[in-house]
């Protein structure tokens, strides 16, 4: 029998991607308030929402995200010690104005690396981003030419970084796509997620430096705040007069994970003199609409025991049951029923026409399922064995008689010997003949003997 392989799983892991990508079409609304958009899956990047999602747009603080993302790796990569005292240098602040947001650490002042992390990204200070690049990779330009390799590296081909806070500069750009790549790439790293995901913090206390408390401006982490939703764990916002008001933010909801970008929203202004800043209020109208339209469905579950085999010569059973090499997990519009999936299940031995002989073992691929919807395959699966089957020792004799049997040359045995076995009776019956009428004249002799003794008798 076949074992399973890594070749058959990778093609699985394909096709459900593939699959998950087709199921997944539709629009919520049309009229979302935003530059740009896009609201996707996070483990396989499929696709709920987009608007715009390639056009280009300020990066502005959004390039914190890069930033703390390098950082976050170098912490991880041993680079740099998460409590490494760092010292502030007068170059940190060199590219800044009186409109960048700062932490306003002087020169000279200390304070942890990973104070300074979140001092850059909770903090909104331009030139804690300095600093961590100065640390990092030696020169800001070093760094930010890091930030633009890993960018392409994981795929953003439509962004550019200028300066490593994301101060506005005409070249410094990128889109919807590449921010919901860079964020998700992001997210994966722990200690990214844990900082990003804070908030409130405050720095620790040492000789150079007073502590510092700093509070997220992400207000869907704010429970004190109208946009608060419970369900959302990270994210990054940013205002500016170029770029507008722009968020990037993860929600997790019934084991379905989404992100969601809005670059360049607004401020509505009511007549009643209240606001509402729709970076946020799209944000959540975005999350709302996609944990409510969709969720991960089981089209295939590798309990699911699909086909029962017979199975010959074995030892206690004469089947075995057949389920699904791997399961297939597809994100669909909760209006799709699960009756649009149709499966054809094939057995390979019955396909040609064989029977399936013991021994079998657990895992052994017997045939393959295929998913199907509105006759466009979906996905195709190995049926492996669910159980082991045992050899019959009895079983196998009787098996291996019949096998040899059915030989040619065991069939011409058997002619030959049911030839000469006619003729052995042919024989038999002719030596009987020939013996019953040996008797019949001998009977006959003796009868002639004493008929005639009999007459002599009487003569005298």
């Amino acid at each position: 029998m076949v074992r399973k392989t890594a070749f058959f799983l990778i093609i699985i892991i394909v096709i459900q991607f593939a699959s998950s990508l087709i199921a997944t079409a539709s629009v919520p609304f049309r009229d979302l308030a935003a530059h740009s958009a896009i609201l996707a899956e996070k483990d396989n990047g499929i696709i709920l929402y987009e608007n715009n999602i390639h056009s280009r747009h300020p990066a502005d603080a959004l390039a914190k995200v890069m930033t703390l993302l390098l950082a976050a790796h170098a912490v991880e990569n041993d680079d740099v010690g998460d409590h490494e005292i760092i010292t502030m240098t007068e170059s940190a602040w060199y590219d800044l104005n009186d409109l960048s947001t700062t932490q306003n650490i002087q020169p000279e002042e200390t304070l942890t690396f990973i104070d300074l992390m979140y001092s850059a990204y909770i903090g909104n200070a331009n030139e804690a981003c300095n600093m961590i690049a100065l640390r990092v990779a030696g020169s800001i330009d070093a760094f930010v030419a890091m930030m633009n390799a890993l960018a392409r590296e994981i795929g953003a081909e439509n962004t550019n970084f200028v300066n490593p806070h994301g101060q506005y500069h005409q070249s410094q750009y990128t889109t919807a796509y590449d921010q919901f790549l860079i964020f998700n790439e992001a997210m994966n790293s722990p200690l990214f997620a844990e900082v990003s995901g804070t908030f409130r913090h405050i720095t620790e206390n040492n000789e150079g430096s007073e502590p510092r408390t700093m509070t997220t401006s992400n207000a869907l982490l704010n429970q004190s705040s109208r946009y608060y939703y419970r369900h959302s764990i990270s994210g990054r916002d940013s205002a500016t007069f170029e770029g507008g008001y722009s968020l990037i933010s993860m929600a997790e909801e019934d084991g379905l994970t989404l992100i969601s970008v809005v670059l360049g929203s607004d401020v509505q202004v009511f007549d009643d003199e209240s606001t509402d800043m729709r970076n946020f209020s799209e944000s959540l109208r975005l999350f709302q609409w996609g944990f409510t339209q969709f969720a991960w469905r089981d089209i295939l579950k590798t309990t699911d025991l699909l086909a029962r085999v017979p199975v010959q010569h074995g030892s206690g059973a004469d089947f075995v049951n057949a389920r699904p090499e791997g399961s297939l997990s597809l994100l669909l519009d909760n209006s799709i029923p699960s009756e649009v999936f149709v499966r054809t299940i094939t057995i390979f031995s019955q396909q040609r026409g064989e029977d399936l002989v013991a021994p079998i073992s657990a895992g052994d691929v017997l045939g393959e399922v295929v998913i199907t919807r509105d006759g466009v395959e979906q996905a195709r699966i190995p049926l492996v064995a669910n159980t082991d089957i045992n050899l019959s020792g009895i079983e196998y004799i009787r098996g291996q008689v019949i096998s040899m049997l059915a030989t040619p040359l065991a069939r011409n045995i058997m002619w030959i010997l049911g030839i000469l076995l006619l003729i052995y009776i042919g024989l038999v019956i002719r030596y009987n003949i020939v013996r019953a009428g040996r008797l019949r004249r001998i009977k006959h002799a003796k009868d002639d003997i004493i008929r005639e003794r009999q007459e002599n008798f009487r003569d005298y």
